[in-house]
């Protein structure tokens, strides 16, 4: 049983010699963590969320779900400054809860990014399908739609993961720079769309402003108001939990990391509050169930030259969301594979590119397959559940540790702890709650499959096991 719970507190010195380039600033991370989380949320989960969801207090989701991650936030910028490494939940967690605990949070995050780099890699597709369309070049619906939606392939979603896996190789540095590219794109579009739409408001469309009420659950299992939408929106906060995966390509780490992640979701629920405002001002919730809200209500408007930039913006944002996944996916299988977790062969570095070569191309590979073949839907259905799961673990994580370790440096403090942290895991819990039940059961059998792996193989590969097998 104590196997189960052994242990590993490393600071960030301990991976000094990981054979990864330390290349990233504080603002190369922020604009990580704003690549990230500025993507499909904003340019679609706004509007389908204000229509099917919460009404013009989608608004109120947007704070809900920013608090909430607000919250974690802090507590991943304590753990990140202080533990290091690039395993994020699940380097935390094998420090304060131990190995057992620590592996189901790392086989959770490989299932949360793996399936958002594929059902992101589709979103695109659809946009990128409709830009060609617009100049006369539409590709043929057989190899634009998946083999269940009358298709044979998705082959452009395919094809722009692959295409980052290229990128991925060539190395970090050359990665972060064509995301700081995209984001000044997205951003761009965000602000041509404020401008464009914040003097056709009309206060009449923000009533009735709460139409759902805060919360109601169907006998279908289905859920409606300002709380189920927050749950829904939530996935507009994910990826600045990405930043993490690059502690160790961080020039420095203790300082930069807390930087990156608080700046980029501060910045970023700004963003988010203001264009869910104006959105919901300028057109009824109920016209914004669409799959590109946002160029739709510009269109409404009669702006159909900044439909256009949305909609190039949208193709620039989601490239960026896709790539800061991969990224951390990658690193992530890296961590778990040095520990012993995963074979050995996912934490081999390239002496020449300082990257993990044979994780990315797996990763790749897997991602191109998932976007290829299966659909958007499918996708998505587990990627909120994984992540507040994580969040939670986080949470209490610094908890755990400010009992267990009072000693252990802390660059970067969570202010009135354990308070913040504690509202972190409750919040989270709770959103988690007002997901629906067959997620549940989905993200039950994941784990499950976890367990099994573990004790058939990571325990008895655990680097910890390895140097002191009577453990």
């Amino acid at each position: 049983m104590k196997q189960l719970f052994r242990t590993r507190t490393q600071g960030h010195e301990a991976y000094a010699n990981s054979g990864l380039k330390r290349c990233l600033s504080a603002f190369d991370l922020t604009l990580l963590g704003i690549g990230a989380i500025i993507g499909t949320g904003i340019f679609v989960l706004t509007g389908i969320a204000a229509a099917t969801q919460s009404g013009p207090a989608v608004v109120l989701s947007f704070v809900i779900a920013g608090v909430a991650c607000a919250f974690a936030a802090l507590a991943y910028a304590e753990l990140a400054a202080s533990l290091g490494g690039c395993g994020s939940a699940y380097g935390y967690s094998y420090s304060a809860f131990g190995e057992f605990i620590a592996f189901l949070i790392g086989w959770n995050l490989l299932l949360e990014y793996g399936m958002s780099v594929a059902a992101v890699a589709n979103g695109w597709a659809g946009y990128f399908g409709n830009a060609l369309q617009a100049i006369g070049l539409a590709l043929p619906k057989a190899l634009t739609t998946q083999p269940s939606n009358g298709g044979i392939v998705n082959l452009p979603a395919m094809l722009v993961i692959l295409l980052l896996m290229g990128l991925l190789i060539a190395g970090v540095k050359e990665s972060a720079r064509l995301n700081a590219i995209m984001v000044a794109i997205k951003l761009i579009t965000i602000v041509v769309f404020l401008v464009a739409a914040c003097g056709n408001v009309d206060p009449a469309n923000w009533s009735p402003f709460m139409p759902f009420g805060w919360f109601t659950r169907g006998e279908d299992g289905h859920t409606v108001g300002v709380l189920a939408g927050a749950s829904m929106v939530f996935f507009a906060y994910i990826g600045f939990d990405a930043v993490t995966t690059a502690a160790e390509e961080a020039k420095n780490p203790q300082r930069d990391l807390p930087i990156g992640i608080l700046g980029s979701l501060v910045f970023c629920t700004v963003i988010y509050i203001a264009v869910a405002g104006v959105l919901t001002g300028v057109v009824s919730y109920t016209k914004l169930n669409v799959a590109s809200p946002v160029a739709q209500a510009l269109l409404e408007l009669g702006h159909r030259w900044a439909s256009g930039m949305v909609a190039a913006g949208v193709i620039a944002g989601l490239l960026t969301v896709m790539l800061v996944l991969y990224y951390g996916l990658t690193r992530i299988i890296f961590a778990m594979s040095r520990d012993g977790m995963l074979p050995a062969l996912f934490s081999r570095v390239n002496e020449k590119t300082q990257t993990p070569v044979t994780t990315i191309v797996f990763v790749g590979v897997l991602c191109a397959l998932f976007a290829g073949f299966i659909p958007l839907g499918k996708l998505a259905e587990l990627v909120n559940i994984g992540t507040l799961f994580a969040f939670v673990m986080v949470c209490l994580g610094v908890v755990v540790l400010r009992h267990t370790q009072p000693n252990l440096p802390r660059p970067f403090k969570t202010p009135w702890s354990p308070l913040v942290p504690l509202l972190g895991a409750a919040s989270c819990t709770a959103l988690m709650a007002f997901l629906p039940l067959d997620t549940w059961v989905r993200f039950v059998v994941w784990l499950a499959l976890g367990v099994a792996f573990y004790f058939l193989y990571s325990m008895k590969h655990s680097a910890l096991a390895l140097e002191s097998p009577a453990a």
